[in-house]
């Protein structure tokens, strides 16, 4: 366990462009290979049908996919190899809420799994990926501090 890690973590998520131009309303809490990402719904984020677009259930299950696992990589930025995500109902208000988790690990490689929750707890989405070291090291010149 980690503490500080895992706060320092969710300061350099937070602050990244993409989430305070963006996704300015959400919240992460990291913890040792689990990572729970929140984000309240604005019409923003909807395609013509009035609802979320796919690209929102991606991003937040890769990102909470992506920090469970860089949770327990406390030296160097991981990487997002591949990811695969299954859509199985629509959402149009409230917050909703992707968990992570590692399923697999191994020197090289690292496996995680999300899966994206509605307000009232159902599943909405799920997703499973791939992930790898980087040569990049977790430092305050990429936020982490």
């Amino acid at each position: 366990m980690n503490p500080e890690h895992y706060s320092k973590l969710e300061r350099m998520y937070l602050q990244a462009n993409i989430n305070t131009a963006l996704y300015d309303t959400t919240k992460v809490k990291i913890d040792e290979g689990l990572a729970q990402i929140e984000l309240e719904i604005s019409e923003k984020y909807f395609h013509a049908l009035g609802a979320i677009h796919g690209s929102v259930y991606f991003k937040l299950l890769d990102d909470a996919a992506f920090f469970a696992v860089n949770s327990i990589v406390k030296d160097i930025f991981v990487l997002t190899t591949s990811f695969n995500i299954n859509l199985i109902r629509p959402v149009d208000k409230g917050i909703i809420t992707a968990v992570g988790k590692i399923k697999f690990k191994s020197r090289s490689l690292f496996v995680a799994e999300s899966t994206l929750y509605n307000q009232d707890g159902k599943e909405i989405a799920f997703g499973t990926g791939n992930f790898a070291k980087s040569k990049i090291e977790l430092s305050e010149k990429i936020g982490y501090k």
